[in-house]
């Protein structure tokens, strides 16, 4: 079996090259899908033996469509593509455990394992992203961008839809599994990330970012059986939107008092920092706002027709 890897990237630096050395030795073959890049990384990976492949950027940008370019250059040979974002490096036997795996499970289309965050003491919002890459073991929905995909898989569904934003992973993982295919989280290290996110807007635009996918996903997907992020986007369009519209139009209309319904959303931290901590249930309760934008910036490009342009929090 042989395996060929896929990272995209824009002006990621040391990362990048920290990610392609990791590489070295264990995949027979390594494509880098530039997006514009401003720093270097081009020749950096040039001279890493990648083969590197410079995006289009003269059409809207998506991470979907770096992958698809990359998916193209694969060589016949490769029965299997791990795919990387620049910002992440593969953990010493993740490639061998991995195939070890799809060996012996025909029927999987893609496994991924443990993302860990680099620097999780850096900021709060480190801590948080770590903890979300913590997914349950065993079979799956979806995965994220470091997976080791099979071929066979990736060409019967076409490969990722290259117009997504944001949520191509699982949108490719939905269509696999409509075909019988099988995604899998295996109890093994799999990569090291770094968010690099310090500060709040980072982390509010990466939540915008979500709350598009989570609409896009809906509309796309959003019959059953599946109900594709139709509970994700509920969820952040009442919290974020509705609630404050009608807490804000009762306080106008019938009594200031009404802006005392407030008091909801800190109590819904309270709620929510039983099982999961305070840090945790008060950015998933402001996270809501920033989603609900996010879905609401989705149905209006939708009304206007026009293309979703990407979000970028670093």
């Amino acid at each position: 079996m042989t395996v060929a890897a896929v990272v995209i990237g824009r002006n990621e630096g040391a990362r990048l090259i920290a990610c392609l050395d990791a590489l070295q030795g264990q995949v027979g073959q390594i494509i880098y899908v530039d997006s514009g890049s401003t720093d270097g990384s081009v020749e950096a990976a040039t001279a890493a033996g990648a083969q590197v492949i410079a995006l289009d950027m003269t059409q809207p940008f998506t991470a979907a469509r770096a992958r698809n370019a990359g998916i193209a250059a694969v060589n016949e040979q490769a029965d299997f593509v791990q795919f990387l974002d620049g910002d992440c490096a593969v953990r010493a036997g993740w490639i061998e455990t991995a195939l070890a795996f799809m060996a012996d499970h025909p029927k999987v289309a893609v496994v991924c394992g443990r993302r860990r965050e680099r620097f999780v003491e850096a900021s709060v919002y480190n801590r948080l992203i770590d903890a979300e890459w913590n997914t349950p073991i065993g079979a799956a929905k979806a995965c994220g961008g470091d997976a080791l995909i099979r071929r066979e898989a990736l060409a019967a569904v076409g490969g990722y839809r290259d117009d997504l934003i944001a949520g191509e992973e699982p949108e490719m993982c939905l269509r696999m599994r409509k075909l019988g295919w099988q995604i899998w989280r295996i109890d093994a290290e799999m990569t090291w990330h770094d968010a690099a996110i310090t500060g709040l807007g980072q982390w509010w635009r990466r939540a915008v970012r979500a709350g598009h996918a989570f609409a896009e996903g809906a509309a796309l997907h959003g019959r059953a059986p599946e109900r594709h992020w139709v509970s994700e986007t509920r969820r952040a369009l009442i919290w974020g939107a509705v609630m404050p519209l009608v807490i804000f139009l009762l306080a106008v209309f019938v009594s200031p008092w009404c802006l005392f319904l407030t008091l909801i959303y800190p109590l819904q931290v309270l709620r929510l920092s039983r099982g999961q901590g305070m840090d945790w249930a008060f950015y998933t309760t402001l996270s809501k706002f920033a989603e609900a934008r996010g879905a609401l910036q989705y149905y209006v490009g939708k009304l206007r027709r026009g293309p979703s342009r990407i979000i970028e929090y670093k």
